[in-house]
């Protein structure tokens, strides 16, 4: 299977009635905020200063009242609490909040993470019982247990109660919890439903503090690690939690944090969301994909700093390691998944071999190459365990949910999902999902409109980049999923200059030009242009202060390029 060309969308420009409601602002940031859905001085502003939207109130969620009152009973009782999260960044950092904000209010309170390998995701049996006579009565879940309706029964049983905190899309089937906390219920009108598990815990942790300030805002740089991490939508409430817990980040008052970004080699005062999201978080997520994501727990709760130092630094071997091997696995999931079908619209790989710690990534890898539904699976004995990454065009976990009959466990979002089933069941299993792909893809796939799609901002001549225009961008921050960076397109630019960089040449680097002005140009895992590198290129790229040897300079970041047409 051919790697895709990717298509170029450019919205129509402006009209003078929008950039008279914008004036003051220049026409290309007029162009960016109008994308964005902000068409007014007001809207404008609230955008570019991320301000906490209206309609935000914790108590406005259904079940926080509930679930606020179960907890202060509990608290004035002496009872044992525990905190049940999930082994990704999300999970960790929404643990360590509520497990931090619960000590402080006088809780006799423990963080519990399951073992990816052994327990696999989200709540069960045995955990439950291991909690149960531990003492604990009441045990709170953070970014999991809203699909664990039999969980939920045995632990009522063991006289357990449930407090369910979880962001993921429920089922038909709600578990008989003392409370849920999701504001995806069908019956649940909070308007911002694309809060990361973390962000839930948050909202918890300020209806149980009353809203103190004092006792919630230093988890605010915990909420902007699992929401980034998470890829969680940095839009209305995310943006502005995100955007008020980098300044935490930036001046990082948690020994552990500050040790990880240490070992990172950040400037912390210079950490954006894309450093959470490349470079941070998937520190934290190496523990819980190689082994126990207790280390990275540990990190964002210790107040030690040699401890902090020393799990810092094992993160970032075991991030190396994880890295190593993400990329065999990846190899290996390809050439299965095409040997099978190169033509499939649904692409599936599994393995005793593969390390189920990085097969979500492996599975996103083959999304990113081939624009397809992918799968990428551990093949135990007697269960397989898989993780899903898809497309927009396909609706993943309700693709499992219409598979549910076959599946011990499943859930996810939209794009990303995790399923358990018996290995029997596995054949006719990925039968109906590509059967179900066929249904829905297959036309696309005959027009010619399966493949990626890069939407600009604007296009404009290269000339019309100015310096001061990165005040502006910088505004847009935090970017990331749901809010990208301003991306532009600029055509018939003549290379003056390229080459090849990084271990085995995977980047290039270059220089552009229109005659009029000149910039530096750098093309991440796009080295295989040097072999055949055209005269003029168009270029779909984002604008970008680099900083290099303690110099800075302007550069275009570009995400796809093209031999300009003749």
């Amino acid at each position: 299977m051919p790697v895709l060309k990717k298509r170029w969308v450019v919205p129509d420009p402006i009209t003078k009635e929008q950039a008279d409601m914008l004036a003051g602002y220049p026409r290309i940031i007029q162009q960016i905020l109008v994308n964005r859905g902000h068409e007014t001085r007001e809207a404008a502003e609230r955008f570019l200063y991320a301000a906490i939207p209206s309609g935000s109130d914790p108590l406005s969620m259904v079940g926080i009242r509930e679930a606020v009152t179960r907890i202060k009973r509990a608290i004035s009782n002496n009872e044992r609490i525990a905190v049940y999260g999930d082994y990704d960044v999300d999970g960790v950092t929404a643990t360590a909040l509520l497990t931090e904000v619960l000590d402080k209010l006088g809780a006799d309170v423990e963080g519990y993470i399951p073992n990816r390998f052994d327990e696999g995701y989200g709540l069960n049996k045995e955990a439950l019982k291991d909690l149960h006579d531990q003492g604990k009565t009441l045990v709170i879940t953070v970014d999991c247990g809203i699909r664990s309706p039999r969980e939920v029964e045995y632990a009522a049983g063991l006289g357990l109660d449930i407090i369910i905190s979880d962001h993921h899309h429920p089922s038909d089937e709600l578990p008989q919890a003392v409370a849920i906390i999701n504001p995806k219920q069908s019956n649940d009108d909070y308007p911002y439903k694309e809060l990361a598990g973390v962000g839930l815990a948050y909202k918890l942790a300020s209806a149980l503090s009353d809203n103190q300030d004092q006792v919630v805002e230093g988890s605010l740089d915990l909420v902007a690690l699992g929401t980034v991490a998470d890829l969680a939508p940095l839009v209305n409430e995310n943006r502005a939690l995100v955007r008020a817990g980098l300044r935490y980040i930036r001046e990082p008052h948690r020994q552990g944090l500050r040790s990880l970004i240490g070992v990172s080699r950040l400037d912390p005062h210079k950490i954006t969301a894309r450093d959470i999201g490349f470079v941070l978080g998937p520190r934290l997520n190496a523990a819980g994909r190689l082994d126990t994501a207790y280390a990275a727990l540990e990190l964002l709760m210790a107040k030690n700093v040699a401890l902090a130092a020393k799990l810092a630094q094992m993160l970032d071997n075991q991030n190396r390691e994880r890295r190593e091997i993400t990329r065999e696995v990846q190899e290996h999931a390809e050439q299965q998944a095409l040997d099978g079908d190169p033509d499939a619209l649904l692409l599936f790989a599994a393995d005793p071999s593969y390390n189920m710690g990085v097969v979500g990534l492996a599975a996103s890898r083959l999304v990113d190459r081939f624009y397809r539904p992918s799968i990428v699976a551990f093949e135990g004995e007697e269960y397989t365990r898989g993780s899903c990454r898809s497309i927009p065009e396909f609706h993943i976990t309700d693709a499992l949910d219409r598979c549910a009959d076959l599946l011990v466990r499943h859930g996810g979002h939209a794009a990303a999902a995790g399923f358990t089933i018996l290995n029997q069941n596995l054949p006719e299993f990925i039968t109906r999902l590509r059967e179900l792909a066929d249904q829905q893809l297959a036309q696309l796939a005959d027009d010619d409109l399966l493949r990626p799609t890069l939407t600009a901002d604007v296009e404009l001549p290269l000339s019309e980049l100015k310096p001061d225009l990165l005040e502006y961008l910088n505004m847009l921050e935090p970017t990331g999923h749901g809010n990208p960076q301003a991306r532009f397109i600029s055509r018939d630019l003549f290379i003056t200059r390229y080459k090849t960089v990084g271990r085995d040449g995977s980047h290039i680097k270059f220089s552009v030009t229109d005659r009029s002005i000149t910039y530096d140009a750098i093309a991440f895992r796009q080295g295989e242009w040097a072999k055949n590198m055209p005269p003029r290129v168009d270029l779909f790229y984002t604008f970008e202060e680099n900083e290099y040897q303690g110099r800075k300079s302007l550069q275009l970041n570009v995400k796809d390029m093209r031999p300009s047409e003749t």
